[in-house]
């Protein structure tokens, strides 16, 4: 899980440092790197409705269900009367129809359906209800702020809507991009459920009109107006584009293409040397030592004038005694560009070091005397 606190040691890149976006017809957008850090934001705190973007979330938990083997994609999911009362964008689906969960999430991720979106969160929870309090709880592990979900699709409900904002979005797509089985539905053209008898389309256009998109997900709805989380990468860098309450679908796209350009073309990923980090030497322990990792990611993301003069800088201890716990801290990585701090990561334990026991410290204290 990317946890905020930790991205908080990621430092954000200080806009007076990049050339200008340029006007967005959105209300609000994001712009983050896939790992999470955050690379350009424009009212990206405002409280939107996201319509059909909604169901970002509800395919992490159905991905996470997979991770866990709750589920498999096989897995016969059925749709209850209620799922199959959905309104809106949907496969049509028959009280007592099963279809796979593979089917049902291409069904979503490809063709926005409101009926299968329900369908799986009554699988996976019980009830719909259910589903929404992990979907909720899930965006407060996330460092979501601004967001109350209502149901899985994105709908409005009686006097209820789902609100979010772009930064939020962002971050569940990030989180959603750490399953990257997703993929394969997210990005599909055109397919087909039901034995090909059901055809379904990408609601998302830009798979066609943008090089390196993979997904994630469009929306729209009256209230929330045009919403796009759209991902894409080139050359190792990924991007997650956030756009909330565009007045025109072509002006959704146009957003989101002006923001995953304006990354690719000031951003670069960023790799530490894979020799950087060598074991640290444990005493009193099992291990005579432990191996340090950076925490949550092993690639960054820095801007590409700064990247030729990127230099590393290690602060690690000498020795660590045992116990050591596995993701202990153990110090910090930072990365500059001439005198400006570009990142600090911190640094922790791989693996577990039990201490020695009474009985083999005194052994061990035996040998040093004798030898």
């Amino acid at each position: 899980m990317i946890c905020a606190a930790v991205l908080c040691g990621l430092l954000t890149v200080p806009a007076a440092a990049l050339p200008e976006m340029g006007t967005l017809y959105a209300k609000s957008a994001a712009l983050y790197a896939d790992n999470g850090q955050e690379l350009y934001t424009y009212h990206a705190d405002e409280p939107l409705q996201p319509a059909s973007v909604t169901k970002i979330m509800t395919m992490l938990l159905a991905m996470e269900a997979l991770e866990r083997g709750e589920v498999t994609l096989d897995t016969l999911i059925t749709g209850s009367e209620y799922a199959c009362s959905m309104g809106g964008t949907q496969i049509w689906l028959e009280p007592g129809e099963q279809l796979t969960l593979d089917e049902m999430l291409k069904a979503v991720a490809v063709g926005s359906a409101n009926d299968c979106a329900v369908a799986i969160a009554e699988h996976l929870a019980g009830t719909e209800a259910a589903f929404v309090e992990r979907m909720n709880t899930r965006a407060v592990e996330l460092g979501c702020t601004n967001t109350q979900f209502i149901n899985a699709n994105g709908l409005d409900g009686i006097g209820q809507k789902t609100m979010t904002s772009a930064r939020d979005i962002a971050l569940i797509s990030c989180e959603l991009l750490r399953h990257p089985k997703i993929l394969d539905y997210t990005g599909i053209w055109m397919d087909s459920i039901r034995g090909g008898k059901f055809a379904l389309a990408n609601t998302n256009k830009m798979l066609k009109s943008y090089q390196g998109l993979t997904g994630l997900k469009t929306g729209y709805i009256r209230e929330a107006g045009f919403c796009i989380s759209a991902s894409a990468e080139r050359e190792g860098l990924g991007l997650v584009a956030v756009v909330m309450a565009a007045p025109t679908k072509e002006n959704r796209m146009a957003d989101a293409t002006a923001l995953l350009n304006y990354g690719f073309a000031n951003f670069t990923s960023y790799t530490p040397p894979a020799d950087l980090l060598q074991p640290l030497p444990v005493t009193r322990g099992q291990a005579d030592t432990v191996q340090p990792v950076l925490q949550d990611s092993r690639t960054f993301v820095v801007e590409k004038e700064k990247a030729a003069q990127l230099e590393t800088q290690l602060d690690l201890p000498e020795a660590v005694e045992a116990p050591v716990a596995k993701g202990q801290p153990l110090g910090q990585l930072t990365v500059t560009s001439g005198s400006e701090i570009l990142l600090t990561v911190p640094v922790v334990a791989a693996e577990g070091v039990e201490a020695l026991g009474l009985k083999d410290l005194f052994f061990s204290l035996w040998g040093c005397l004798l030898g």
